[in-house]
C-alpha cells in the first residue's frame, strides 16, 4: 500500500489522532464502526417489476424481469431506464440484485467495488443485501464504501447518514471498517469538505478510486435517493452549490433542510458515475418524477434533471405511486 503522501493537508492528516483503529485502505477517514443499535429490517417477498433498464437488457441475464414496456419514453434521456414496482418491498429485492450483480461486474474487472450511499429512506431500501443469498455470496471484503453527502453532526446523532447507514446496512455486511469512509466530524464544515476530497484524492492516487476522463472520481455506483422538492446528495434546488466545478466536495452552512451545515459531492462527481440508481417511493415523490421524467420540460430544471451522466447509466428504481403523475407511463 502506497505511504502517505508528504504533502497531505493538516486537516487530513488530523484523522490518524482521532480514529480508533489505523485503516488500510480509506487512511484519511474517521472510519470506525461505532457501536449503534441495529434496525429490524423486513422479510422478504415476491419480486415484481416491468420496464427494463439498458444494464438488464444488455447484459442478456438468464434472470431478467419480463419486458412489459419498451424503453422509447426514456431514449431521449440517453443512457436512462426506468424499473417499476408494486410495492417499495419489491423495489428492494429488484435493487439487491443490481446491486450485487455490479459488484461481481467490478470485482471482477479491477478486484474492488466502490459504492456511494446516500441517507433518507435510500438506507431502507437496501435491506435485502443484508439476506440471504447476498449476505453469504457478496464479495464484502472488496466493497468501499462513501457518503454523497453527509450532515456535519456526530457519527451517534440521530440526523448523521452515517448512523442511519451503520443502523440499517453496515452493522449487517462484513465491509472492512477502513474501507468505510465517513468523514471527520470533529471539523467544521469547511474543513470536514476539504478533508474529505483530500481522502478521496488519495484513493484516486492508490488506485482504488478511478478518475474520470473529466478528472473527477469515478465511482462505480452510486446510490441516490431524491427528496420531495427534487434535491439529490445535499444539492437543493437553485443553490449556487449547483454550479461548482472546481471542487469534488463542497459545503453548505445554509441547507434549506436541517440540519443547516453539511458537505456534498458537487453535480459533476454524481455525473462522472459509472451506474447510478436512483430510487424513489411514494406519493409524495410523483410529482417530481413526473416533471423529471416527463417530456415536457422547463428553464428551471431541479437538482434531479442535472444528472447527465458522462459516460454512464442511470436507472430509475420506482414504485407505482412515485409514477403515478408520469403522463407517457405504461399500463401496468
Amino acid at each position: 500500500m502506497a505511504p502517505f503522501a508528504a504533502s497531505a493537508s493538516p486537516a487530513a492528516l488530523s484523522y490518524g489522532f482521532l480514529r480508533r483503529r489505523p485503516s488500510p485502505i480509506c487512511r484519511f477517514s474517521a472510519t470506525f464502526f461505532l457501536p449503534l443499535p441495529s434496525a429490524t429490517l423486513d422479510q422478504s417477498r415476491r419480486l415484481s417489476a416491468v420496464w427494463p433498464t439498458p444494464l438488464r437488457s444488455r447484459r442478456g441475464s438468464s434472470s431478467s424481469l419480463p419486458a412489459m414496456a419498451s424503453e422509447k419514453a426514456l431514449a431521449s434521456k440517453g443512457k436512462q431506464g426506468l424499473l417499476v414496482f408494486d410495492t417499495e418491498e419489491e423495489l428492494s429485492v429488484s435493487l439487491a440484485k443490481y446491486a450485487a450483480e455490479l459488484s461481481e461486474k467490478f470485482i471482477r474487472e479491477r478486484g474492488a467495488f466502490t459504492v456511494v450511499i446516500s441517507g433518507g429512506s435510500l438506507v431502507k431500501s437496501l435491506r435485502k443485501l443484508t439476506e440471504s443469498p447476498y449476505l453469504e455470496t457478496v464479495e464484502w471484503a472488496k466493497w468501499h464504501i462513501f457518503w454523497v453527502d453527509e450532515r456535519v453532526v456526530p457519527k451517534d446523532h440521530e440526523d448523521s447518514n452515517y448512523k442511519l447507514a451503520f443502523d440499517g446496512f453496515l452493522s449487517k455486511v462484513p465491509i472492512p471498517p477502513g474501507q468505510v469512509c465517513a468523514i471527520n466530524d470533529a471539523l467544521s464544515a469547511p474543513g470536514a469538505a476539504e478533508d474529505y476530497e483530500t481522502a478521496l484524492k488519495h484513493l484516486v492516487n492508490i488506485g482504488v478510486v478511478v478518475k474520470s476522463a473529466t478528472g473527477y472520481p469515478r465511482f462505480d455506483l452510486m446510490l441516490l435517493g431524491m427528496g420531495p422538492d427534487g434535491h439529490i446528495a445535499s444539492l437543493f434546488p437553485s443553490h449556487p452549490l449547483l454550479n461548482v466545478t472546481d471542487k469534488w466536495v463542497a459545503f453548505i452552512k445554509d441547507s434549506p433542510k436541517p440540519p443547516p451545515e453539511r458537505i456534498t459531492f458537487t453535480l459533476p462527481v454524481i455525473n462522472s458515475s459509472s451506474y447510478v440508481a436512483m430510487v424513489v417511493a411514494g406519493a409524495g415523490k410523483a410529482g417530481v418524477v413526473g416533471k423529471a421524467l416527463g417530456n415536457e420540460k422547463t428553464a428551471d430544471l431541479l437538482p434531479v434533471e442535472m444528472i447527465s451522466l458522462e459516460d454512464g447509466e442511470l436507472t430509475w428504481f420506482a414504485d407505482n405511486a412515485a409514477v403515478s403523475m408520469l403522463p407517457d407511463k405504461p399500463s401496468l
